[in-house]
């Protein structure tokens, strides 16, 4: 387990697509103030706008996108910490990475605005609100992969030896 991942950008950015940062505080939580104020209990951005399109009986793709996402997100992060990237070197997974978080902040885009515009209930309007948020942080996601990779720099076993 890579226990150093969920303190670099890409590993908070990862955490920040499934849970809020700042809402969790219990007997492991550091120190000091919540960065944002909340309750005890974590709260999941992508599965809340989840639950809300899910409990407002909005539009199945609605849905469907919003539990894609939190499953997919949750799925990349594993496969980070767990450091089964580096065991798994058939693919890869930065550029992966970069095509998911494109393709979901396409879509989130699409069903958000159709959601806010909508809006049929306020569930759907707070899913919409929500798919807005993990817009943002797919958005953040891509451009801190892009800074990371390199495509013209060797890697792995063909990196020259210092």
């Amino acid at each position: 387990v890579d226990r150093a991942f969920p303190r670099t950008p890409r590993g908070a950015l990862k955490i920040a697509r499934t849970v809020r940062p700042g809402a969790a505080r219990g007997p492991r939580a550091r120190p000091g103030p919540a960065l944002t104020p909340s309750p005890p209990v974590p709260q999941l951005v992508a599965l809340a706008a989840f639950i809300c399109f899910a409990a407002s009986g909005a539009h199945g793709a609605y849905t469907a996108l919003a539990g894609m996402e939190t499953v997919i997100t949750v799925l990349f992060l594993l496969l980070y910490l767990l450091r089964l990237d580096a065991r798994m070197r058939f693919l890869f997974w930065p550029l992966a990475d970069i095509f998911n978080s494109v393709i979901a902040a396409l879509f989130l885009l699409v069903v958000a605005l159709f959601a806010i515009i909508i809006k049929t209930n306020k569930g759907t309007l707070a899913g919409g609100v929500l798919g807005l948020i993990l817009l943002v942080l797919c958005i953040v996601d891509v451009v801190l992969l892009c800074k990371k990779i390199s495509l013209d720099k060797a890697r792995g076993r063909s990196a020259p030896a210092k």
